[in-house]
């Protein structure tokens, strides 16, 4: 009896220090909670909302900068705000990585914050306007409106050191990409779902003429293959230039399941736009994504949540940014 007691002892101790770790693993978005400005800032959401619609009208592409904005910030160790920062007082900015490369629109990041400083000064997070302006955004491109939690803070540092080794390549297998996604928690459908942001945009021709140059890619239509080329007529484009080609040629500023529609017809842009066809873990979720266009908008919402509530700093963790730009003095 004695032994018996022991083993089921150790069992015991095992048992919790794995419910501890587990715990400890989920907390983070355990103490994320809806509403959670509803008493300190009652009109947070509201006034972001307003700021992004606002901007929309302005400036279009800034709903699809807005998900971008998301996808950079959380998916390199935590929904923090880090991207945001910039280079100054020894913090090195991620916005210099080549991950980074065409991203744009952050100042109307700034624009978007000093509306909320304005009702309620040092009270709203910068992580959680990244978060909730990517939510407003997904509704503008066509996407559903979906309750999104908060609560988050932002981080003191940059993650500049992992941002190359957290976003995955353009030109990356797309078996990387989804151990990448799934390290966070977002699992092969999701993943997929989340990859038809590339139907919202544009693609700069550096990102593309590996696909061109010096010989046309065979998984690429040929018709699909020439308006590339006219887009991007030089092997070598200046990075600097505005020389982009879209993916979606029939809704362009629409976040639909067109994307999975193109992909089946060899009208990738991206090699990992193609890469999702040829798999047999993925193609699966391609073909029934281009055929239900609400699966693939409840799939995409499913996975923006998840990649929202990655490991986000909460609680007396990190602080609340007074500029989203840099670090509180």
């Amino acid at each position: 009896m004695a032994r018996n007691r022991s083993e089921y002892s150790g069992y015991s101790g095992i048992a919790f220090l794995f419910l501890a770790l587990l715990l400890h693993f989920y907390s983070g978005r355990c103490d994320l909670q809806l509403s959670y400005y509803s008493e300190s800032c009652p009109g947070a959401e509201e006034i972001i909302k307003q700021e992004v619609i606002r901007l929309y009208h302005k400036h279009g592409n800034t709903a699809v900068s807005w998900i971008r904005n998301l996808f950079h910030d959380c998916i390199v160790e935590s929904c923090d705000a880090s991207l945001l920062l910039e280079t100054a007082n020894g913090v090195k900015s991620e916005k210099l990585s080549p991950r980074s490369f065409g991203m744009r629109n952050f100042k109307y990041v700034d624009t978007i914050k000093r509306a909320v400083e304005s009702e309620c000064p040092q009270t709203v997070s910068c992580a959680d306007i990244v978060a909730l302006s990517a939510r407003d955004g997904f509704v503008l491109l066509g996407g559903p409106h979906i309750e999104m939690k908060t609560g988050r803070r932002d981080s003191k540092e940059s993650h500049a050191g992992t941002v190359e080794d957290s976003i995955p390549n353009h030109n990356d297998s797309i078996s990387l990409v989804l151990s990448r996604f799934q390290s966070i928690g977002i699992d092969v459908e999701g993943t997929v779902a989340l990859l038809g942001a590339h139907s919202v945009g544009r693609v700069h021709c550096v990102n593309l003429v590996n696909r061109l140059y010096p010989t046309v890619d065979p998984t690429l239509d040929p018709d699909y293959a020439e308006y590339l080329k006219r887009r991007c007529p030089s092997p070598e484009p200046d990075p600097h230039a505005v020389e982009y080609a879209r993916s979606d040629l029939e809704t362009p500023m629409v976040l639909d399941n067109m994307y999975y529609k193109n992909v089946l017809s060899h009208k990738g842009l991206l090699l990992v736009d193609q890469q999702l066809v040829s798999d047999p873990t993925t193609s699966p979720f391609v073909e029934k994504m281009a055929d239900d266009n609400g699966y693939f908008l409840g799939q995409f919402s499913r996975a923006l949540l998840l990649l929202s509530e990655n490991n986000p700093l909460t609680g007396d963790d990190g602080e609340i940014r007074k500029d989203c730009r840099y670090v509180n003095i």
